[in-house]
């Protein structure tokens, strides 16, 4: 259990309500009193997507810019990004836009968005940085992004901007305080208390303490683990665990896991350099977040430790560590391709330890469980987070949400980053540390929350455009609900096209009508169906040409779409997408 400092708790058990009339009376003394509006444009219906805006008069500030990876219903969408319609008109008002930390649930939208919002700054720790640098190589379009350091005040238009340091899996996150002539608003980003993290130092309960001492109109705080009771897991915990598994294995270890998950690759490379192991690291993503982090020095590696994945052969399997992607079972990350047999240089063997280090994104479990399938298929050991502590998430457990609140004593909660149920029961957490129900405010993606001069919040009826803007390959947002509802059905009950070619004299079907059938039926062993089909297609358009010499053949490709539908369902329950081709010769 995580013991709090006497001396923090003294100052958490004393602190009255935050006193926010100094905030009251300097927008007193302007002529024109603003209200502070806060636009979470994603992060408030799922895990991802997080984005929000806080606009104060003719000022906006811009915290994260990150993507959301597709839903299992979204066949061919490479990811989501937020709407910025609301932005639109607005983008001399754009003061700079704040990253918290460099995952891409945060990051993943600026190539996208910051070009279309006039190029605004962008400001991150290093880290993070030369994580978001790195990924702008693939794009074409420049972008201005300054370095700050956790010490650092910002002044933003009217917004005066402070950093404090927040665990997570990532090193270099930071939680951000905006103060506004109305209060000042926090913004936690993803995070977590540790005491004793791996390569990272603990948070900065003191200046959080601080902040807090000096009154906090509203808190955004994350909501991911606001259902796991107790205190976040400790990296040093999982160190431990990881340990004794590479003490006890005579064979190669292949640990998969999240590439960004720096404190965890640096846990595994100090492990090995322990127990006298070569490091091979394999998967794009990971070796390219390895390389920044060890440029700028969060990533300490000795001389020699780490191999190229093309001589992991060249060594013993019991001096052998490797360290891949794939844990969630993506098709081409490097654990997939292992168990398929179609990595160049790693075969499994029968000895070999294959170490989950990661928790499994939901929707993936069947994915995993097959992966895990593949692994004992092929003779190795498999160690995941259900038999032995070796992954802890970088999100704040019950706990961890209720001791941030009494640091900060917010006024108003906002919960972010999450799923309604995630954000509701971060709020019960608020009820149970003394806050009002009244004042958390739990709304969804776009709506608009207001607060007058006074310091009083509203959740308001207003909202600005969230709806999704999916990338697929270079297309940003071509892709609407329509497209997407085609593919649905495509990918559900499949495609009937049928091609009829018609007399433009006689106006009569040349021959019988072709059929085509891809993801609905296997047209050579369904004679009597396709039959009873062209028939019908052939009843539409002899229908159509009896009554009128005129005859208007786009009604009649309508008709011929609508005839075969219904019949196909009525005969099999299923609707495929029926495209009718009617061709006049």
């Amino acid at each position: 259990m995580i013991t709090v400092p006497c001396s923090l708790k003294k100052m958490i058990a004393t602190r009255t309500r935050p006193d926010t009339s100094g905030a009251r009376r300097r927008a007193n003394r302007g002529a024109v009193r603003n209200n502070l509006r806060v636009i979470p444009l994603g992060g408030l219906e799922e895990v991802g997507r997080n984005m929000t805006v806080f606009e104060y008069g003719k000022d906006i500030v811009i915290v994260d810019m990150g993507l959301q990876f597709p839903e299992e219903d979204m066949p061919g969408i490479d990811y989501i990004i937020p709407n910025s319609d609301y932005l639109r008109g607005k983008e001399k008002n754009i003061r700079g836009v704040i990253i918290t930390h460099g995952h891409y649930d945060h990051i993943g939208a600026i190539p996208h968005l910051i070009p279309k919002l006039g190029n605004p700054p962008v400001f991150a720790t290093e880290l993070t940085r030369g994580i978001i640098m790195k990924r702008q190589e693939e794009y074409k379009n420049p972008i201005t992004i300054k370095t700050v350091k956790k010490i650092d005040r910002l002044k933003l238009g009217i917004f005066d901007i402070e950093f404090f340091h927040v665990n997570h899996t990532i090193p270099d996150g930071v939680g951000v305080s905006i103060g506004t002539p109305v209060g000042t608003v926090i913004a936690t980003g993803d995070f977590k208390f540790d005491h004793s993290p791996i390569g990272d130092a603990p948070a900065d309960i003191a200046k959080i303490a601080r902040i807090g001492s000096e009154g906090v109109l509203a808190l955004l705080s994350d909501s991911t683990d606001s259902q796991t009771p107790g205190y976040s897991i400790s990296e040093s915990t999982i160190k431990k665990n990881l340990d004794e598994v590479l003490e006890h294995t005579s064979g190669r270890i292949i640990v998969a896991t999240f590439s960004s998950l720096i404190s965890r690759i640096q846990q595994l490379i100090q492990l090995s350099e322990k127990y006298g192991r070569k490091v091979a690291i394999d998967g794009y993503s990971m070796k390219t977040n390895v390389e920044i982090a060890r440029t700028l020095g969060y990533l300490e590696v000795r001389k020699n430790t780490l191999i190229p994945i093309n001589e992991v052969n060249d060594h013993p399997d019991s001096k052998v560590t490797i360290i891949c992607t794939g844990a969630q079972g993506e098709d081409k990350a490097v654990l997939m391709r292992i168990v398929n047999n179609e990595h160049r240089f790693v075969k499994i063997h029968k000895n070999d330890t294959i170490v989950f280090s990661s928790s499994v994104v939901p929707g993936n479990e069947r994915t995993v469980q097959g992966l895990k399938d593949g692994l004992y298929r092929r003779g190795a050991r498999v160690i995941h987070n259900d038999m032995l502590d070796v992954h802890a998430g970088g999100h704040a457990r019950q706990e961890d949400l209720k001791m941030m609140i009494n640091l900060l004593r917010p006024k108003y909660l906002i919960p972010v980053h999450g799923h309604y149920y995630m954000r509701r029961l971060h709020g019960e957490l608020a009820e149970q540390v003394g806050m009002s129900l009244e004042n958390v405010f739990i709304g969804s993606n776009g709506q608009v929350i207001e607060f007058d001069y006074r310091g009083n919040g509203k959740l308001m009826d207003e909202k600005a455009p969230s709806s999704y803007v999916m990338v697929d390959g270079l297309g940003v947002g071509d892709i609407g609900q329509v497209v997407l509802r085609d593919r649905q059905v495509l990918a559900k009950d499949g495609m009937f096209t049928i091609v009829t070619i018609i007399d433009s004299k006689t106006k009569r079907v040349i021959g019988e009508p072709q059929v085509t059938s891809r993801g609905f039926i296997y047209v050579k062993e369904n004679f009597d169906l396709v039959n009873a089909t062209k028939k019908k297609v052939k009843d539409v358009v002899h229908n159509a040409t009896s009554k009128d010499e005129k005859v208007n053949w786009a009604y009649v490709k309508d008709n011929i779409r609508d005839t075969v539908g219904q019949f196909l369902y009525s005969k099999t329950q299923r609707r495929p997408m029926v495209l009718p081709v009617v061709i006049e010769v």
